[in-house]
């Protein structure tokens, strides 16, 4: 608590000027142990806990001729990393779905935002467009796929059209979202000053949104990973990503290769959302409401 809010809390009272010097001052950050604490031990505490529970599992809950079907930690280790071929193999596949998943998502981000700023320049654009939209999410992805792989031939394009359809709508979403939230207040004083739709656009709605949106990237960036492996798993023709090695891995019960290949798609889709996290981070800064609850 700080001096003036002790001050009021007693019943003090506090100048104008003072107020305004407060209300000035940065918010106070967490101190280096507490950020130490909560972004390096505690994850690192769970980990230690989910390999434990992976090591019961499988020496005391599988039997020895059933435990393939969970190999413990190292083995996946020794296998899937440590041999020469197969973690040539695995990144190889890792590298394929990765630019399908930037593509993707790249183009994902693209019409997501442009569909989102033209529905919040009208309510009944909105009203038009928006349905479509939920259309597209509700639609089952894997009936499309199958199709998409006709309509356009069984190769990289196809695999980005999957990743789009997958990733667009949290961005559509969230983007149009963040628009439509900027304060009342603000576009009263916009409209007082006879500004522009593009004017209100750029200094009021995008600003106001960007936490919104930068939420909306996030998850566009783990669906993006989905979207390359479920393409990679029926398109089986080109380059194998890493979703078809784990198809190959799957039929052949190769475990300790298939878990490795797993790891390294969720570690793709981490590595993309916290990318996206901290671009966002520094593009938010410490200006909005949500960045000073998490100081």
């Amino acid at each position: 608590m700080t001096d003036i809010d002790e001050r009021v809390a007693v019943g003090g009272s506090v100048g104008e000027e003072e107020l305004e010097h407060a209300l000035l001052q940065p918010p106070p950050r967490r101190s280096v142990w507490k950020s130490f604490l909560v972004e390096v031990i505690g994850p690192f505490i769970v980990f230690w806990l989910v390999i434990g529970v992976w090591y019961f599992i499988s020496y005391r809950l599988l039997k020895p001729h059933r435990r393939f079907l969970m190999p413990p930690p190292h083995r996946v280790i020794s296998v899937a990393f440590f041999d020469d071929r197969n973690r040539t193999e695995l990144l190889h596949g890792l590298w394929n779905s990765t630019k399908v998943a930037m593509v993707g998502l790249a183009i994902a981000i693209v019409l997501g935002m442009a569909f989102a700023i033209l529905m919040s320049q009208a309510k009944w654009i909105e009203r038009a467009l928006f349905p479509y939209a939920v259309v597209l999410q509700t639609i089952p992805i894997l009936a499309l796929v199958p199709l998409i792989g006709f309509w356009f031939d069984f190769n990289f394009r196809s695999r980005v059209i999957v990743c789009v359809l997958i990733a667009i709508f949290p961005i559509i979403n969230n983007t149009l979202f963040g628009l439509l939230s900027a304060d009342q207040g603000q576009h009263d004083l916009f409209t007082l000053h006879d500004a522009s739709r593009s004017t209100r656009l750029w200094r009021l709605q995008l600003p106001a949104g960007m936490p919104a949106i930068f939420a909306g990237f996030r998850i566009s960036a783990g669906l993006s990973v989905i979207g390359a492996i479920v393409g990679d798993f029926f398109f089986r023709q080109g380059e194998p990503g890493i979703g078809k090695l784990i198809d190959n891995y799957r039929s052949r019960l190769e475990s300790e290769k298939l878990f490795g290949a797993i790891i390294l798609s969720s570690l793709l889709g981490l590595v993309v959302f916290w990318v996206f996290g901290f671009i966002g981070n520094r593009v938010v800064g410490s200006w909005h409401e949500s960045a000073r609850k998490q100081s």
